[in-house]
């Protein structure tokens, strides 16, 4: 007599709940990581973006103001002061680790500019903003 090979409905379910229990105790650590690893790629482009507004101010004797804003880093400016040696210093304005724009303002008061990201809850002013000058 053969006997059919194979897994019983008990042994499936067992499987099932395992699987889940693992995925229960992995997601929010993966969740954890990632959260951190868009905090530090945010913290890069603030960075770079510092970089760029450097060369511009470089090049051009100040930076862009707060109304021609980061465009004026991929797309010359054309309200006042215009750039007399501008040049594309961004090939395309980077959103944050959430997808939102950043913040710039020039002139500022306590540095040259202010630039941030309003972090993972996406509201300006609240402690988990994330500056470039934070870390100076």
């Amino acid at each position: 007599m053969k006997k059919n090979k194979g897994f019983t409905l008990l042994e499936l379910l067992v499987v099932i709940v395992i699987l889940s229990l693992l995925a229960a105790l992995l997601v929010p650590k993966l969740t954890g990581r990632v959260d951190e690893a868009k905090i530090d790629t945010t913290k890069i482009q603030l960075k770079e973006i510092k970089r760029a507004l450097e060369m511009y101010k470089v090049d051009n004797g100040t930076y862009p103001t707060t109304e021609q804003g980061l465009k004026a880093l991929v797309k010359k400016p054309d309200t006042p002061p215009e750039p007399k040696k501008w040049r594309q210093y961004l090939e395309k304005v980077p959103k944050d680790g959430w997808g939102n724009e950043f913040i710039y303002v020039y002139p500022a008061e306590n540095h040259p500019f202010e630039l941030k990201s309003t972090g993972p809850d996406g509201e300006l002013g609240t402690e988990d903003d994330i500056s470039v000058w934070d870390e100076q």
